[in-house]
């Protein structure tokens, strides 16, 4: 098997490529990454000096690539699959890119912020940090409020890699920042990329770690 996936099901960047892969319906293997196994952990450094996950292995074209965004990208040119998540047109092509960061710097970076607060030593704890990363959420589901307005999918009628970036982006900050209880644009499009098989097969095998996320 030539692809090989480093990851760990309960990482939100991690969701995101298993989404791509799954949309694709491409074989790989997985590696889940264990950091508190000094063996794995060990092992892991050797493929990607970094420590962050996903990381891609491709022994076929004997590459390695880090970094969710770079991975979909890489597969799209291939590894194509079933599904091309990057549009041939180049305007397209570069909506969907915009919004794939929007997802990934202003909905899980700001995410992820308030969640790994909660494992800090104590006594240090962010309080300030975690207050502006809600504020930061609470902005950027008013944008994507209008962004969303009359449309299926990030771009249109087309799922593309900005959908598989927003599919953890948005199911975890729900749970730190809650879109509300009336019905929205984000809060719909947020129903359906649930009820993507895609999404819904990653989250199902993320599942048995959900005890490992602090509320």
């Amino acid at each position: 098997m030539s692809l090989k996936l480093y990851f760990h099901p309960l990482s939100s960047f991690c969701m995101k490529v298993l989404t791509a892969l799954y949309e694709k319906d491409l074989a790989f293997e997985k590696e889940v990454v264990d950091f508190m196994d000094p063996v794995a952990s060990a092992s892991f450094s050797e493929i990607w000096p970094i420590r962050q996950f996903p990381v891609l292995r491709d022994e076929a074209r004997g590459t390695t690539i880090p970094e969710s965004s770079l991975i979909i990208e890489y597969l799209d040119r291939h590894y194509p699959g079933k599904m091309q998540l990057l549009p041939a047109d180049p305007e397209m092509a570069f909506r969907a890119r915009q919004l794939d960061r929007f997802f990934d710097l202003h909905v899980q970076v700001p995410m992820q912020k308030i969640v790994t607060d909660n494992f800090r030593p104590e006594g240090q704890n962010d309080s300030f940090g975690v207050e502006e990363c809600k504020k930061k959420l609470a902005i950027a589901y008013g944008i994507l409020e209008k962004e969303l307005a009359n449309t299926t999918w990030a771009t249109g009628d087309r799922y593309t890699m900005a959908d598989c970036a927003a599919s953890p982006a948005l199911f975890y900050a729900n749970l730190s920042v809650p879109l509300g209880a009336e019905p929205s644009n984000v809060s719909r499009y947020l129903d359906r990329l649930m009820n993507r098989p895609s999404f819904a097969r990653a989250l199902e095998e993320a599942k048995p770690y959900f005890s490992l996320r602090p509320e």
